[in-house]
């Protein structure tokens, strides 16, 4: 935790700007820093000693394992005994137990580095495979070479591991292998090389904070934050560990002398207000002999591309956060205002700290959900399925945005659900649907989106480990249909009259006109195909749903084209238990599955309930911003600062001792242009943004 009665002085600048202020605590940010402390070990962010003593000794057993593992395949090969001898193989951490913020039951990140005769392809993922698969102490064994960074998942002793594997060019590995070193970098691939960098990232990130313990504190806290209000997740499109540590780390470089309590405030009021896609580093970008790929716009289209750009800062430098989409982007600024205000709120004794960590009310935030149903024979398939469907969930989303040019916004929810009922093995993830703010509607307008669920459904079907009982069901389903499984107590909550965390909607019609017609269709890799016809309201394929009882005033009869529902009600959902050919596992289904959003007499109708509003006047908002490409702005040292003057209307996040500015507002950024080469203190200018004074309430 962090040390809240010595702050450091240090002269040192950190990154790759000056700090916005140099100003130490007061003794009221003290005082909510042993409050924040507090909280987080009540939450049971720390891990007992017993746990911490139990990581150790699963690190040494593994990292014996993979020692005899390399001296086997040494010997296999016909080396000398003295190379066999020699043969070794050493074992690295990455992510949150290197950088120390790890909690109780957190994966274990560690890298594998072996000498260059033992490969990745066969050597690990199928020598390697078959020695921990006959370990009685390995568990949930699932290996993913096709993944962007080839990682192979299991349990060990209880402890989940995430390992890593690379071949560096040299025959023996030394003990004392210096990770940081480029040189380490010659003679290996791409994959080798995102694999040797989460290491490389780890350690520099530690290296170019003021502060390490308040670094630490801080994006324990952030990560917690995030988890709460469903923004983490790397994979999804959101926030992952990596993408945290270098945001808090940026924060921790503009305010060098600040304790936990003010860094978390200013994180949310540095990143609330980020042009996006200007990115986030932490140094300079630098160049190498070893002609590595880095992050430049400039000669990289694809880098042009990237909505939030968060950069790494050993090299190669990459953006960390490609992953990140217009629809993901939206939500996270969104909860970035959300808790820039809950700490202004805190700062000036108006809330607790418990107010910024209260739980995402996703299920009562939107009016449409999109259901992704996955299934198959038995637990273990599900665990390689469900990982291959989650993987692919970001292109789902990206996909609507593009096939409903922007218009549709998609909000995925990072978490699983599993109902526990069902006879197959199960995993569902839900998705909410809205119309984007300030759209013009036209009478009868609908958003058919059957061919991209169909699209997203044939890319899913192409993994390569597919077996039979594997499937897949997207549904549309309304607020009031969501299964109870989903929440804590097994129960449907009450919806309140404004979601958590959530702006006012200025766009929202009064009025709602749901029609269409549905459609079902059973998975296209499958012989047996079901069409089902029903009124609702956004169009979707049918796929999968909830136990049989519901909605029972629905009556089937065949037609035909194949099976066709006619419902007593348009709002209420068809009934249907299919089974798959290749399977005995029997699933209901219950979802509106081919749905239509309609709206009378051009009314502006927003799918969803909520929507995100800005609190500065003459800007465009969250959209505005993340419309924002590179093209528009300079790169380089000709590169000239953005001044911006904006009003700030109804500010409540600014405390007492900021009443005349905003600690100089400085916003820090990035122009980029396509002239110049890459220059620290031209590459990130900083924006300056001043506030007038909020009225003091």
């Amino acid at each position: 935790m962090g040390n809240c009665d010595e702050v450091g002085a240090s002269s040192k600048q950190y990154g790759v700007t000056k700090p916005i202020s140099k100003a130490g605590p007061t003794v009221a940010d003290i005082q909510r820093t042993k409050e924040l402390e507090k909280f987080l070990v009540d939450s049971g962010l720390y891990e007992s000693e017993e746990e911490a003593a139990k990581r150790v000794e699963v690190l040494h057993r593994l990292g014996q394992v993979l020692k005899s593992w390399v001296k086997m395949l040494t010997r296999r090969r016909g080396y000398t005994d003295q190379m066999v001898e020699d043969a070794n193989a050493v074992i690295f951490t990455f992510g949150s137990y290197r950088l120390g913020v790890h909690g109780p039951g957190a994966d274990l990140d560690t890298l594998c580095i072996g000498p260059s005769y033992v490969n990745r392809e066969e050597d690990f993922f199928f020598v390697l495979h078959d020695i921990l698969a006959n370990m009685e102490e390995i568990t949930e064994l699932q290996p993913i070479p096709d993944a962007h960074v080839p990682v192979m998942k299991f349990k060990f002793d209880g402890i989940s591991i995430d390992l890593l594997y690379a071949s560096i060019s040299c025959l023996v590995v030394r003990d004392d292998l210096d990770i940081a070193d480029v040189s380490i970098l010659q003679n290996i691939d791409e994959p080798t090389v995102r694999s040797l960098n989460g290491c490389r990232v780890a350690d520099q990130i530690l290296k170019l904070v003021p502060n390490v313990q308040n670094f630490r504190t801080t994006l324990r806290c952030l990560k917690f934050w995030a988890k709460r209000r469903g923004v983490y997740s790397n994979v999804t499109g959101f926030l992952g560990g990596v993408n945290l540590a270098l945001l808090v780390a940026r924060v921790c470089q503009l305010y060098p002398n600040a304790i936990p309590s003010m860094l978390v405030s200013r994180f949310f009021r540095v990143y609330t207000q980020w042009r996006w896609p200007n990115p986030v580093m932490l140094c300079p970008i630098e160049e190498n002999e070893l002609g590595f790929s880095v992050w430049d716009p400039r000669k990289n289209p694809r880098d042009r591309t990237h909505h939030m750009p968060i950069i790494t800062p050993a090299y190669p430098c990459m953006n960390s956060s490609y992953n990140v989409s217009t629809s993901t982007l939206r939500v996270m600024m969104e909860q970035f205002q959300y808790s820039n205000k809950i700490c202004g709120e805190v700062e000036l004794n108006k809330a607790q700290w418990t107010a910024l960590f209260e739980p995402y009310a996703f299920f009562e935030s939107y009016k449409n959900y999109l259901q992704v149903d996955i299934v198959a024979a038995d637990v273990d398939d599900l665990r390689a399925w469900k990982g291959w469907v989650e993987s692919r969930l970001r292109q789902l989303t990206l996909m609507i945005e593009r096939d409903t040019f922007g218009k549709l916004q998609c909000h995925p929810y990072p978490y699983e659900y599993m109902d526990m009922s069902r006879q197959c093995a199960h995993s569902a993830f839900f998705m909410g649907l809205q119309r984007k703010s300030g759209e013009i509607v036209q009478e009868g307008q609908q958003f058919d989106i059957r061919g991209t669920v169909d699209e997203f459904r044939h890319s899913v079907n192409m993994y390569m480990f597919w077996k039979p009982g594997m499937d897949i069901y997207v549904s549309h389903v309304r607020r009031r249909q969501i299964p109870s499984y989903v929440f804590p107590e097994g129960y449907k909550r009450s919806r309140q009259s404004r979601p958590t965390g959530q702006l006012d909607n200025p766009h929202k019609s009064s009025h709602e006109d749901i029609s269409g017609t549905e459609h079902c269709e059973r998975n296209p890799k499958r012989k047996y195909v079901d069409k089902v016809g029903v009124k609702q309201d956004i169009v979707v394929k049918k796929q999968f749903s909830v136990p049989m009882d519901s909605f029972a005033r629905s009556r089937l009869s065949m037609g035909f084209s194949g099976l066709t529902a006619d419902m007593h009600n348009s709002g209420h959902d068809m009934i249907e238990r299919t089974k798959s050919p290749e399977s005995d596992t029997e699933c209901a289904s219950n979802s509106s599955v081919v749905t239509s959003l309609t709206s009378d007499g051009g009314s502006c109708e927003d799918v969803g309930s909520t929507q995100i509003a800005v609190s500065v006047e003459d800007h465009k908002g969250v959209d505005g911003t993340i419309r924002g490409r590179f093209h528009d702005t300079a790169c380089g040292i000709h590169s000239v600062p953005l001044v911006e003057n904006e009003v700030a209307r109804g500010n409540e996040v600014l405390q007492n001792e900021l009443q005349q500015h905003l600690e100089p507002s400085q916003m820090p950024g990035m122009v980029l242009n396509s002239k110049g080469s890459i220059n620290s203190d031209a590459v990130q200018k900083p924006i300056i943004r001043r506030l007038t004074p909020c009225a003091m309430k």
